[in-house]
């Protein structure tokens, strides 16, 4: 069973794990971490979350296990989930943040890559049932019509603004 560490108001770890699945203690709080990958056409690698983890849409993304990294935790997430080997090097924090209702940290990451042949991925079944690359504006409808995850793209409308703010700034 996966143990994730917990984290006090100041983001310092506390010596204290949770089993997945067990909530959170009042005054403590986990690592959340998801990724946005986007290709060179600017599509992003979006995934169809199984029925078992609700069939919308979302990015990848999960908890650091006990031990890891925020870092270290979504390169292990990316694996796990859908087989890609990411370097974490390549990788851009655009967003972090805490939830004092959900008792975490959420880290957001980056990384503008392509990806020859998504068919060929090894999708962690019990969570991910496809892969599938949407513009903005497709993962846009898709929310409107209730079909992406809300948390997930309360994050990816981070991003945009991110992005926004990144080439005002070149």
């Amino acid at each position: 069973m996966e143990q994730r560490d917990l984290y006090d108001k100041d983001r310092k770890l506390t010596g204290k794990t949770i089993y997945k699945g067990e909530p959170v203690p009042d005054g403590s709080y986990i690592v959340v971490v998801l990724v946005y990958i986007q290709n060179s056409e600017g599509k992003f690698l979006i995934q169809k979350r199984s029925e078992r983890k609700n069939g919308l849409y979302a990015t990848t993304g999960g908890h650091p296990k006990s031990g890891e990294s925020s870092l270290e935790g979504i390169v292990t997430e990316i694996k796990e989930e859908i087989g890609l080997d990411i370097k974490p090097e390549n990788l851009e924090l655009y967003y972090g943040g805490r939830s004092e209702s959900s008792h975490v940290f959420w880290d957001d990451y980056y990384i503008k890559m392509d990806v020859d042949d998504i068919g060929k991925l090894k999708l962690q079944g019990e969570e991910v049932e496809s892969l599938h690359w949407f513009s903005a504006e497709e993962i846009h409808k898709l929310m409107e019509e209730g079909k992406f995850f809300k948390n997930h793209y309360e994050e990816f409308e981070a991003l945009e603004n991110w992005m926004k703010n990144k080439s005002l700034k070149k």
